[in-house]
């Protein structure tokens, strides 16, 4: 119920090749080859200055596969249901409506993309602070693409497969410039919706976010579908850099349709005294997986990581987190939390790391998990990696039941069984909602825990 033995059967070998544009079933898919496929789908960019990042990235795409369950970092996560489908360059011209779902009433400022394109007539950009960029990169003089160029791709960790694949790929990305010394008191708002068109589609989405020194920002990145009946696969990647001093609380909302597949990627690079806060949420997506990579490159870096996963039917949910120090006394800490029912497959791995420059560096890690269903699965895997030796670092895992005594305890309180359970996975889940700054959101997702828990 909580691991998965080595003899377990693998369904990665090579048999098929698929063609992207036909329909595929129940088929072994030859990997390399699937990849190859892939890149062959990527458009063309009408930026020249975003040629050669494509292009390089292409090439290490060239030499790299789709994952199996073979790979050490995805020994826990099938992708094979993934490589049933035979994708089909996501279409960019579809008309969409104004939909009020897609509104935070404190953010002041909207992006949203369809597919990874950004769309204008659904967007807000207006009365920003003198110097700050919000938009995507048809709005960069040449000057700005410079600067862009100079951050795009360069944070550790672009050569792994996906990465790669959506640095090959994507033809807009959403832009966030924060200057120096700059406070932007209300959220910014980042909507990256995907649109089907009767086939199975695939998209890439980017998001590159550079807080400069002393710099002050609140961020919501929501990925969400304006489809529930055709699948679709999301390939996303969000770069973060935060200067000295900078404050970036960032929150990742995942509620892609139940039939889609999500594979995102946030990178974020700490400068000193700097503060980065994530809260991710995933309730979306047949398969999802986050890759969550923070790397302190200045001392006294703080690092605070919020997770929750619901995973119900037969969904997976896949959270690898690296939380990576380099210099003294910086801090960090992760809460991670995990609801699997009925046949849903929860999985975290969370890795830290302190070498021997990082003195003085405390770091604590925690992934709590609550098993709904026997048929229900969890994989936790909180690692610590350790070289210096003036640390206080801890780590630690559970995976259990609703607790009988506690039921009772509120059932002598006058609370039927059932409404009893329900509160408890209320309450399990809250903890980390309660994280989210922005009230709205707040509230709709507690709302929806609510829902759930009916």
């Amino acid at each position: 119920m909580v691991a998965m033995s080595d003899a377990e059967v693998n369904v990665a070998d090579i048999t098929v090749v698929p063609e992207m544009g036909g329909a595929q079933a129940n088929v072994k898919v030859d990997r390399t080859a699937y990849l190859a496929n892939l890149l062959k789908l990527r458009p063309t960019t009408k930026f020249d200055w975003l040629a050669q990042t494509r292009d390089q990235a292409a090439a290490i795409a060239a030499e790299l596969a789709i994952p199996s369950t073979r790979d050490e970092a995805w020994r826990f996560t099938d992708l094979t249901p993934m490589l049933q489908h035979d994708w089909q360059l996501a279409p960019i011209d579809q008309p969409l409506e104004a939909c009020d779902s897609l509104v935070i009433p404190e953010a002041a400022t909207r992006l949203v993309f369809m597919n990874g394109v950004f769309q204008a007539d659904l967007s807000k950009a207006d009365d920003l602070p003198d110097g700050v960029l919000v938009g995507n990169l048809n709005q960069l003089n040449a000057e700005q693409a410079t600067q862009v160029t100079a951050h795009l791709a360069k944070q550790t960790g672009a050569e792994e497969v996906f990465t790669a694949l959506n640095t090959a790929s994507f033809t807009d990305s959403a832009i966030v410039w924060i200057p120096r010394n700059a406070a932007i008191a209300q959220p910014i708002h980042l909507v990256f919706l995907s649109r089907t068109s009767g086939t199975t589609t695939l998209s890439h989405s980017r998001c590159l976010v550079i807080a400069e020194t002393g710099s002050q920002v609140t961020l919501v990145e929501e990925h969400t579908s304006a489809d529930k009946h055709d699948p679709y696969f999301t390939n996303a990647v969000t770069e973060i850099y935060l200067g000295d001093n900078a404050k970036v609380n960032h929150t990742r909302v995942q509620w892609e349709s139940p039939i889609s597949y999500h594979i995102g990627k946030t990178a974020v690079s700490q400068g000193r005294d700097s503060q980065y806060v994530n809260i991710a949420i995933d309730l979306g997506a047949a398969i999802s997986r986050h890759n969550l990579e923070v790397y302190h490159n200045g001392p006294q870096a703080d690092t605070q990581l919020y997770g929750l996963s619901l995973v119900d039917g037969t969904r997976t949910a896949d959270t690898h987190s690296i939380t990576a120090f380099s210099q003294p006394h910086g801090t960090a800490k992760q809460l991670h939390k995990c609801i699997a029912d009925d046949k849903g497959h929860g999985v975290f791995n969370g890795s830290v790391y302190v070498p021997k420059l990082a003195q003085g560096t405390d770091a604590s890690q925690l992934s709590r998990n609550l098993l709904l269903s026997n048929q229900a699965r969890i994989d936790t895997k909180p690692e610590l990696e350790i070289i210096a030796d003036n640390v206080k670092c801890a780590h630690g895992a559970t995976v259990s039941q609703l607790e009988d005594d506690e039921i009772f305890y509120l059932q002598s309180r006058g609370i039927a069984a059932e409404a009893a359970r329900k509160l408890l996975k209320f309450a399990f889940a809250i903890e980390v909602i309660k994280q989210i700054p922005v009230e709205s959101l707040r509230h709709t997702l507690t709302d929806t825990m609510r829902d759930l828990s009916k």
